[in-house]
Parts: C-alpha cells; sequence; structure tokens
C-alpha cells in the first residue's frame, strides 16, 4: 500500500486528494495545512474547472498544521505540494530530504535558481520528482501530440493557443494575484501552454511577448510569438481579466500541412480532426482529466514501472526559463533569446 501526504489543502490540494483516492492500493495518510480555515467548509468549490467540489470526507486521515510535523510522525512513500507557487522550492526540498517522492504543482518555482535546488535535491536523495504541468496528460492535449508525432498528416505549419479566466476579479484579495507569491498570470496561468507548446515542438530559440497591466501593475493579458529555426508560426495568448460571467476557457488550433487539429473546451466534441479530404472526425481520448492521469503516471514512475516521463523536472524548468523570457520581452517591447541550458549546470542564462 502507498501510503501519501498532501502538503496544502486548497483547491489544488482537494483535487489531488480526489484523484489519489480514486487509485487502487493508495492511501493518503496525512494532510497539512498553516491555515486552519483549510480544513474547515471542505465542501466549498474553489476552483475554474470542476473536481474539487463537493464534500471531502477526511475520515481516517490525519491532519498537521505544519509539514514538519507530518514528516517527523508519518511513514509516507510519496507527497503532493500544492502550496501556493513561492513556498515550493523549500518544502520540496524538505520532503525530498525526508526521504519521499514529490509530485509538486507547477511551474516549478519561482525563479531559475528555486527549480534548480529542487533538481539538485531529487537527484541528491535519488527520489523521483514530477512537476504537475497537467495539461500534458489532458486527454485532448495528448491525443494531438500524438496525431502530430505520427507524421500521418505532415509537419506543423502554426500552432495558436489561448486560455483566458476571470481569476484577477474573482480572487482580487488572493496570493494568486501577488506576483511575489504566484508569479503572476504568466507563471500561474500561461504557463500551461508554454508548457505544452515546449512539449510539442520542442524548445523555441526566442519569445517576443506583449502584454497588459492590470491596477496592481502585474502583467493580467498577454500575447506570445515562439520562434522556431523553421518558418512555422507558434502563438499563445493568455490572460485572467475576463469578467467572471466569462468565466473560463482554453482551446488551440495546430495547422498541420494536410489536416487541422480543432480543441475547444467549451465545444462538443471538444476536439476535431479536420483532415484535407473528407469530413471532420473526433479521434478517440483517454479517460479522465490530466489532474487524475497525472497522479496515475506518477504512481507508476514511484512503483518502477517501466514508463517514460511524460514530464520530467528539466522540462519544467526549461517551461519556466521560457516564461520568464516572456516576461521580460512583453515589459522591454524587445525579442529575447533564450539560452538552451541544464537545470544542473552553475550557470545559465534567459
Amino acid at each position: 500500500m502507498l501510503k501519501v501526504g498532501i502538503v496544502g489543502f486548497g483547491f489544488m490540494g482537494r483535487m489531488h486528494y480526489r484523484c489519489w483516492r480514486q487509485l487502487k492500493e493508495v492511501t493518503v495518510a496525512a494532510i497539512c495545512d498553516s491555515n486552519p480555515g483549510a480544513l474547515e467548509n471542505v465542501a466549498k468549490n474553489r476552483g475554474n474547472i470542476a473536481g474539487a467540489e463537493g464534500d471531502v470526507d477526511l475520515t481516517g486521515v490525519r491532519c498537521y498544521d505544519s509539514y514538519e510535523q507530518m514528516f517527523r510522525h508519518e511513514q509516507l512513500d510519496a507527497v503532493s505540494i500544492t502550496v501556493p507557487t513561492h513556498l515550493h522550492a523549500s518544502s520540496t526540498v524538505a520532503a525530498l530530504d525526508a526521504g519521499l517522492h514529490v509530485l509538486c504543482e507547477k511551474p516549478i518555482a519561482l525563479t531559475l535558481d528555486e527549480g534548480r535546488q529542487m533538481i539538485k535535491a531529487a537527484e541528491r536523495q535519488g527520489k523521483t520528482l514530477q512537476i504537475g504541468h497537467c495539461v500534458r496528460f489532458w486527454p485532448e492535449y495528448a491525443k494531438a501530440k500524438e496525431i502530430v508525432d505520427s507524421v500521418r498528416h505532415g509537419r506543423v505549419l502554426a500552432v495558436t493557443l489561448q486560455r483566458l479566466a476571470a481569476t484577477a476579479m474573482r480572487k482580487s484579495h488572493s496570493w494568486f494575484l501577488n506576483e511575489a507569491t504566484s508569479g503572476g498570470m504568466p507563471l500561474d496561468l500561461h504557463i500551461h501552454d508554454t508548457d505544452f507548446i515546449q512539449y510539442l515542438l520542442g524548445m523555441p530559440h526566442a519569445v517576443s511577448s506583449s502584454g497588459v497591466r492590470g491596477t496592481d501593475g502585474g502583467l493580467t493579458h498577454m500575447v506570445t510569438r515562439y520562434g522556431y529555426d523553421d518558418d512555422k508560426l507558434v502563438v499563445a495568448e493568455g490572460g485572467w481579466g475576463m469578467t467572471p460571467s466569462y468565466g473560463f476557457d482554453m482551446r488551440f488550433h495546430i495547422v498541420l500541412e494536410r489536416a487541422t487539429i480543432a480543441f475547444d473546451y467549451q465545444r462538443k466534441p471538444t476536439l476535431r480532426l479536420c483532415p484535407a479530404e473528407g469530413e471532420a472526425v473526433e479521434p478517440p481520448c483517454g479517460d479522465g482529466d490530466g489532474y487524475s492521469r497525472q497522479i496515475a503516471h506518477f504512481v507508476q514512475r514511484i512503483r518502477g514501472e517501466n514508463v517514460l516521463p511524460v514530464i520530467t523536472p528539466q522540462d519544467a524548468w526549461n517551461s519556466l526559463k521560457i516564461v520568464l523570457a516572456e516576461r521580460e520581452s512583453a515589459k522591454t517591447g524587445h525579442t529575447v533569446t533564450i539560452d538552451i541550458g541544464n537545470a544542473t549546470e552553475d550557470c545559465y542564462a534567459v
């Protein structure tokens, strides 16, 4: 039986709790949160994606107000880290040094140096570190990656992605809106699509971004063009300044030489493959959502099953590097070249 703990019990902690409890031979033994209110009113829905709402039964789960206490008193195998981003590095390193495998929510950290500390801790302890870039596991995104990699419909000509939310108005007093704790919209929201672009096409050599800032001075909406060595056009738009009545949306279009792949979170069917000849079809996608699928994959890896990692710590570090370059480009108005280095090298640059 795999014994798991959860550090942080807000929306994402509740989501991980749901996913862990769906798995066989897994038990959530303990959770911790420094905010006493986080373990009260556990039926309250706190996010923009379904799955963490409804009653949460904590019967038999031991609760702590610090991960130090939890790690000291519990014999755990693995832990989910679902705390605000500025706490990712310290809590992840502590968990790894306690001998635990770690699934940490995205982004890996606020800075490249913090991310590097996390990666080095995992290497030092010989433990699995997986960062929760759940979009790589989202059934429609995973199927799109499979179609592109097959090259049955030719090479990629263009990719456009959008991710739009009402976070700024709905969570005006939350840590999400504080760049010092979340990294702001680019690191919290937009990085989903940046990471999928890296997963689909590899590292871009440069980014050119434009953005607008909210009343707090942080980037609230941005558009980035990603530079590659060939002539394909790759653009992603992200923003969390939508009105509450708009809600949340995510979509993409991938234009291939002989087909178009279209995904729209609000459309039924959500994913369509539109070939150059014949009618559009609905490609079969896997079951579940990105959250449950990434945790199932994490379990396979820590159990030593022969599966290739969908996301490596280096991948997550690279996505942070790209987004930091995007943020710099939006600030300066200039294209930013990305130096492709290794997270554990002593020197790196954006």
